[in-house]
């Protein structure tokens, strides 16, 4: 049949033809609009993910990845990366001494060793002087579970020893276990965690390292989180020292130590010196600590 012959639509056919036109035209519209919304969720949940990817990038990097040569020093440091109990959760205090870097780190001299001795003594590990109290010094690892056998069995007479003036300790905190005790280096990061607080909270050090070995964890895993690192310095009283923890600020200097430690013979700990004098690990240490103790003058 030609157009001139089909029957002409009637004023409510055409109504509802218009009617029909405009809703499939409002349909094309929504599914439109539906498409373009999902294109825009899927581009905000791939634009996250990147963003996450990144994050976890960063973050696995400062946990595992590398660490920059150089770096500050904390407060209440010596030259060689100790921290000096006085006195019970006394630190020997001093200023921040400026950057470290690993390329300058020393290697062990003839002053620096102990005459006749097979092993050479660490630089700044010496007999202290007559009349003052004797100098141990202890290189210790938070992963390491000897270390947290040592602190469990002569914490207290360390403690006896400072309160009566007779020693004082220094611990040197070190990263030597880092890639074989845990797979996150716990050892930096505890470290870390330890000269954030010599820093800012000296007086609280001590407490933080009693229970930093007391939740020591198993060897082989990923070590305490930064989150249980910051956990136990609030704990210990440090304050709020989340963002040095956070962004590692002393893990350079922790690798400046440990590297400095090695150069002078340090490969495992914990390694202890009493007045220059290396413990052999084996055997009573209160009984060869005392001996030389005694016999100052």
């Amino acid at each position: 049949m030609s157009p001139q012959n089909e029957p002409r639509q009637t004023k409510s056919q055409r109504q509802s033809a218009a009617r029909e036109r405009a809703r499939l035209i409002r349909e094309q519209q929504r599914k439109r609009e539906r498409r373009n919304r999902m294109f825009t969720i899927w581009g905000i949940v791939a634009a996250v993910a990147v963003i996450a990817v990144v994050i976890g990038f960063i973050v696995a990097n400062g946990i595992r990845g590398q660490v920059a040569d150089s770096g500050a020093s904390p407060a209440n440091t010596n030259a060689y990366g100790g921290v000096t109990l006085v006195k019970p959760n006394q630190l020997a205090t001093s200023p921040a001494s400026g950057d470290v870097n690993v390329k300058d780190t020393q290697s062990p001299t003839a002053s620096a060793s102990a005459s006749g001795a097979a092993q050479p003594v660490p630089h700044g590990v010496e007999k202290a002087a007559s009349g003052k109290p004797a100098q141990i010094v202890i290189f210790v690892d938070l992963a390491c579970p000897v270390c947290k056998n040592f602190e469990a069995s002569y914490a207290n007479q360390l403690d006896t020893w400072m309160k009566d003036g007779k020693a004082t300790v220094e611990y040197r905190v070190t990263n030597l276990l880092d890639g074989s005790a845990s797979t996150t280096n716990y050892s930096s990061r505890g470290a870390n965690a330890a000269y954030c607080i010599a820093n800012s909270a000296p007086d609280k050090l001590q407490a933080f390292l009693k229970s930093a070995y007391e939740q020591q964890p198993q060897e082989g895993g990923e070590g305490l989180s930064n989150d249980k690192l910051k956990q136990l310095a609030s704990s210990a009283g440090a304050g709020d020292i989340g963002s040095c923890i956070d962004n590692g600020t002393y893990r350079p200097f922790v690798k400046y130590l440990t590297d400095q430690g090695r150069a002078d013979g340090v490969t495992g700990t914990p390694t202890v010196f009493v007045d220059g004098q290396r413990w052999s690990n084996s055997g009573d240490f209160t009984e060869f600590a005392q001996k030389i103790i005694s016999a100052r003058k």
